[in-house]
């Protein structure tokens, strides 16, 4: 199966996107569903703009690592199950994409990048933007759910003694 050849490189990437998805989840649904000041929503819209836009370069290249890797392995011989790990990790990866590319298209500013970096709106439709947002919190929805799902899984593979997260540490 894939998860034994798991690299330094690939390692690390799943841990930063991990660490990175989980807080702009965590904290975007944290935000919409409590009762909050409007400064701390700012906060964390900022956070979450600056620190997700920021890591669009590391997820694509860790999209192009799947990509490859999995395009270099022969999945006749995978099992049902290794085909199941294999298009939960590909949903994983699509769903990631598209709230990525979502919480792009639905900026109703520029995106301010830690005041370092300013990327100019890109819509300026307030029907378009609307449209891409509810399909970003659709989008999130769905990958609390796979996130969840992979967790659960993770877990079940370390109570019955396949070692997944000591391959998965640095």
């Amino acid at each position: 199966m894939m998860v034994s050849d798991y690299s330094r490189q690939r390692v690390l990437l799943h841990w930063i996107s991990a660490a990175v998805i989980l807080w702009a989840l965590a904290s975007g649904f944290y935000v919409a569903g409590m009762d909050v000041s409007s400064q701390v929503k700012h906060l964390v819209a900022f956070i979450n703009v600056s620190l997700t836009t920021a890591f669009i370069p590391v997820f694509v290249w860790r999209l192009f690592i799947f990509v490859y890797h999995t395009l270099h392995v022969s999945v006749v011989g995978f099992s049902t199950l290794e085909r199941l790990v294999l298009l939960a990790h590909s949903l994983i990866y699509l769903t990631v994409s598209v709230v990525l590319v979502t919480g792009v298209l639905m900026m109703d500013r520029p995106i301010n990048v830690f005041e370092v970096v300013k990327i100019p709106q890109p819509l300026i439709n307030p029907g378009l933007i609307a449209s891409f947002t509810a399909i970003h919190v659709w989008a999130c929805v769905v990958l609390s759910v796979l996130i969840a799902l992979h967790v659960g899984a993770v877990i079940v593979h370390e109570v019955s003694g396949r070692r997944i997260l000591r391959r998965m540490s640095l």
